[in-house]
């Protein structure tokens, strides 16, 4: 079937003989019949009018019988038709904007699970990197440790520094001094 408007433009709704159709508002119309016909009410409504037909047109004179028994209560068949004509396609049409509603929300519950266990891997993840970084720091303790053995190799150190000053003091006599003195002299006259 070929379309004979441009694609960019929105359709325009069709009438039926003239009357416009508001679907939302004939479809909630439709759910409130069918949720009325599913009760135990309209049973009880329906079974008390049927009964009263009945026994009407059983019962009553000649006169104000107006479905006679000997006809099969033809009108009261026409009028449950009638009712019954009406009630399956109301009842389907409101079963299908029900299926509607819960497609559209079984979508938006897929999405929040979907964004719920992304936040749950992302969170999983953060805590996962904070655990390392905690691994990494230094507790009291372990800090205590490390700066006592932080004294304890400064303090070899100061040692081998001593030892390697006693023995290269020694060497030097005390009149070399003025001979690095004049070394350094010529070494920046030189410069």
């Amino acid at each position: 079937m070929k379309r004979q408007q441009d694609l960019s433009a929105p359709r325009t709704q069709r009438r039926f003989g003239g009357v416009q159709v508001d679907t939302d508002v004939f479809g909630s119309f439709a759910e409130s019949i069918a949720s009325f016909i599913g009760t135990a009410r309209f049973l009880v409504y329906q079974t008390a009018f049927i009964t009263v037909w009945i026994l009407h047109n059983v019962f009553a004179p000649d006169a104000l019988i107006f479905d006679p028994w000997s006809r099969g209560f033809t009108l009261l068949t026409l009028v449950l038709s009638i009712q019954a004509a009406y009630a399956a396609p109301l009842i389907l049409l409101a079963q299908s904007r029900q299926e509607r509603r819960d497609r559209v929300i079984s979508e938006i519950d897929r999405d929040v699970a979907e964004r719920t266990q992304n936040d749950t891997e992302f969170l999983a993840r953060e805590i996962a990197s904070v655990r390392v970084s905690l691994s990494d720091m230094v507790t009291g303790e372990s800090f205590d440790d490390r700066l006592e053995r932080l004294t304890d190799m400064m303090e070899s150190f100061g040692r081998k520094v001593d030892q390697l000053a006693d023995r290269i003091e020694p060497a030097v006599p005390a009149g070399s001094a003025a001979a690095i003195d004049d070394t350094s002299s010529t070494v920046a006259d030189a410069n």
